[in-house]
């Protein structure tokens, strides 16, 4: 979700080695969490109990919160918000993008998603298999007592929610279909030989929107699915893991380039931050995956089912928004970056909401991780296939504007 004059510098550079690998990497914290857990189960229990406690239930846990903040300020630095006003000369693209990541991702994501995880794929997970969740932000219900789909119960003295584990699956993927675009999608863009400007016009655009949209889809879609999340824990998640470090990030752009000048701005602080936000990712699926190592290895194609639906939901989003981008008469320029912003999900806001709303142990959790499993390689795919098809489109002149 990165954007700005400094970012895009960054994409021209094209993908680094630690972005490029970013798989490799997520499939190594898998198997050092699932170790960590084995060897030191109380450890990352440990850090998950410092929290910030609601009526005897765990609400935010603040090493996590630290290492998400650490997670999204990289990115909300990077952002120009004076690029939004350039949205008025691609009225085709930015109206594509946003209906496709408003209007119809949200709700294909829930309905492919329920299909498989709580149809096709039941089976394997178990029927009867539940997850412990979080209870509900800002709710005090007594044991026993039923909320939605899910049974408050007592877990080792603490109230929790049991709830099916394949609803936990879905909440999961429902954060993520909900979350678009992601720190890299301007490499993506960029590698596709895609218009800048229009890709740094819509993930600005998608940031504010986010701050509105996010909490109301969420919760409608999460109540849909029968794991309803009380508004002031959406709101407080919002404001938490986006608006919190959206504004620290306009502060200290605005700060940072008023004292130190953009050139230093660009070139010396941003490419400290650089690996920031991947590092702090990683830590925190260590943590993840400490906790989930157990329900891995139980069933170890828990996490194929999670990513099946996940990789369709992909394809079918940027399908719909590469052949809306050619019937609409888009150029490649134009068409390329509005399939792939509409397919890319934001999963470090999606991981976080997860690990806020139901807990870092949660089914929820482990699949917005899944997301980051599949997407690097995939989004490469997708790469290279509009290359290989961008002459099924007309092509901007040098000189032409992301208006036309």
């Amino acid at each position: 979700m990165t954007t700005g004059k400094g970012s895009s510098a960054a994409a021209k550079q094209g993908i680094s080695f630690f972005e490029r690998y970013l798989t490799v990497w997520v499939a190594l914290c898998i198997v050092a969490g699932i170790v960590l857990g084995k060897v030191a189960p109380g450890f990352a229990q440990a850090l998950d109990g410092m929290a910030i406690y609601v009526n005897d239930a765990p609400v935010i846990s603040i090493p996590i919160a630290v290492c998400l903040f650490f997670m999204m300020y990289p990115i909300m630095v990077k952002i120009d918000f004076g690029e939004v006003l350039k949205a008025g000369k691609a009225v085709r693209p930015v109206g594509i993008t946003l209906i496709i990541n408003w209007a119809i991702k949200p709700f294909t994501m829930y309905a492919i998603a329920s299909f498989f995880l709580g149809t096709l794929f039941l089976t394997f997970i178990g029927p009867d298999a539940v997850d412990y969740v979080k209870m509900p932000f800002g709710m005090n219900l007594d044991v026993g007592v039923e909320y939605g789909s899910g049974k408050v119960v007592l877990v080792e003295g603490v109230k929790m929610l049991e709830v099916p584990l394949w609803r936990s699956y879905l909440a999961g993927c429902i954060l993520l279909g909900i979350a678009p675009c992601t720190a890299m999608v301007l490499v993506w863009g960029f590698l596709a030989k895609g218009n800048d400007g229009h890709t740094l016009v819509m993930v600005a655009i998608n940031s504010l929107t986010m701050l509105v949209l996010y909490g109301v889809l969420g919760g409608f879609l999460l109540g849909v699915g029968k794991l309803p999340v009380p508004w002031q824990a959406l709101l407080l998640s919002i404001g938490v893991y986006v608006a919190l470090p959206l504004v620290a990030g306009y502060l200290s752009r605005k700060w940072l380039i008023a004292s130190k000048g953009e050139t230093w701005f660009r070139e010396k602080f941003l490419h400290v931050l650089t690996p920031v936000t991947i590092t702090a990712l990683l830590a925190t699926l260590v943590l993840l995956f400490s906790f989930k190592g157990e329900t891995i290895l139980n069933n170890p194609l828990t996490i194929l089912w999670i990513a099946i639906p996940l990789l369709i939901q992909t394809l079918v989003i940027f399908a719909l928004g590469y052949i809306l981008s050619k019937a609409m008469g888009l150029t490649y320029e134009n068409a390329a970056p509005t399939a792939m912003i509409g397919a890319s999900n934001h999963f470090e806001v999606a991981i976080a909401t997860a690990t806020m709303l139901y807990g870092l142990s949660s089914g929820a959790a482990l699949a917005t991780v899944v997301g980051v499993l599949i997407e690097v390689p995939l989004m490469l795919l997708l790469v290279k296939f509009c290359l290989k098809t961008q002459n099924w489109f007309p092509h901007d002149s040098p000189s032409e504007s992301a208006g036309k």
